[in-house]
């Protein structure tokens, strides 16, 4: 999911659907980002899905009921379990950032552990929160400050695996622009997709002040074309547009200045967490150890990535991001067997931050009810 391609180009403002659902204001118990195929037949690419499940859920029936009859006729292949069926929503189209997934689908991680798993491309404001609360999926992804919005909006949309610990977000500068830092910003022009969180703390923090904001189209064309335009980007992807076409570029972190909420963050409904949670914990597990064989061998997921991605995506982008990701989800070292860990502090400070700029109720929103680690 990156801003080239207008990846969290539009946030979606979840509007609960005439249904009920669990209150997120609920605590939980302590303790705790070519053509299609499908991998290993577990994953349906590049489809919505619902006549696919459909055709699982009416083959699941007939089985039961011939199981029923106690027919003396069944085969070994009848006689096999029939694999949980798992959906899963990206919010964006298949990229680097979903690695982990494909990576466990790739490796057969979802089958071995008795699911099929299907996994649907997302795009420009992919509906994350309502899919999960009307229970056409059960598993999605988003970063850690979009479910403090969800949350914030009434959806019990609750995270369980955090695959970035530092956010990828930045603004992009021409090397030649002299730019070294958020305060050598005044006076240039940015492109930004309005809206964003991000951007109400750097105005926060007065490194907007004298930056001229206008409408980011997913392009790196004008900061191409001019030393004196930023954009609004992801470390893993548009610094390779800009090299492609013979510009050099300064990243300008946003998370140094403090703002670094988890990104690619697997998310599920509370109500799964707390009516299912051992096959929460068996799809946690498997995404879990799916991640941790990316960031050390992506080739196979990317084979499947580039396969989903039918919109620009090139092997060359997803081998960049590859190499950029493992910094971002083990940072200062960590061992691989640290990834996907979450901490309260972490999520305090985010929602902190956030009702600070005037976007969330903190009276509404509790950082503990925004995540769990119980499936870690």
């Amino acid at each position: 999911m990156n801003d080239a391609q207008m990846n969290d180009a539009q946030m979606t403002v979840f509007s609960p659907d005439p249904v009920a659902y669990p209150a997120p204001g609920t605590r939980r118990p302590r303790g705790r980002r070519g053509g299609r195929r499908r991998s290993r037949g577990t994953v349906l690419q590049g489809t919505r899905g619902g006549a696919a499940v459909a055709l699982i859920a009416l083959l699941f029936s007939v089985a039961g009921c011939d199981s029923d009859r106690g027919s003396s006729t069944a085969g070994p292949e009848e006689a096999k379990p029939a694999r949980t069926p798992i959906v899963v929503q990206l919010n964006w189209y298949p990229e680097a950032e979903h690695g982990g997934l494909y990576a466990a689908a790739a490796a057969g991680l979802y089958e071995a552990a008795g699911m099929d798993v299907e996994i649907r491309p997302g795009g420009r404001a992919a509906p994350v929160a309502s899919e999960l609360v009307m229970e056409r999926c059960q598993f999605a992804f988003a970063n850690a400050d979009d479910v403090v919005l969800y949350r914030q909006q009434g959806a019990d949309v609750v995270a369980v695996l955090a695959a970035m610990q530092d956010s990828p977000r930045c603004l992009l500068v021409r090397r030649d622009a002299g730019v070294t830092d958020f305060d050598g910003l005044a006076g240039m022009t940015l492109q930004r997709q309005a809206g964003r969180p991000f951007l109400a703390f750097l105005r926060h923090r007065g490194v907007l002040e004298e930056v001229r904001e206008v409408p980011y189209n997913g392009s790196v064309a004008q900061l191409v074309a001019s030393p004196k335009v930023a954009i609004q980007a992801y470390s893993f992807a548009e610094p390779l547009l800009a090299a492609q076409q013979g510009v050099e570029v300064e990243r300008l972190m946003v998370s140094e200045l403090g703002w670094n909420p988890y990104s690619s963050v697997l998310v599920t409904s509370g109500k799964l967490v707390r009516e299912q949670p051992a096959r929460v914990r068996a799809f946690v597990q498997a995404t879990r150890q799916g991640w941790q064989q990316y960031l050390q061998a992506p080739a196979a997921a990317n084979e499947l990535i580039l396969a989903a991605n039918q919109h620009g995506m090139t092997a060359e982008a997803l081998a960049f991001g590859a190499e950029e990701i493992p910094t971002l989800a083990l940072p200062e070292s960590l061992p691989s067997e640290r990834v996907g860990e979450m901490s309260l502090e972490r999520w305090q400070t985010l929602v902190s931050q956030m009702a600070e700029l005037g976007l969330v109720d903190p009276e509404k929103v509790a950082a503990d009810a925004c995540f769990t680690t119980e499936f870690l």
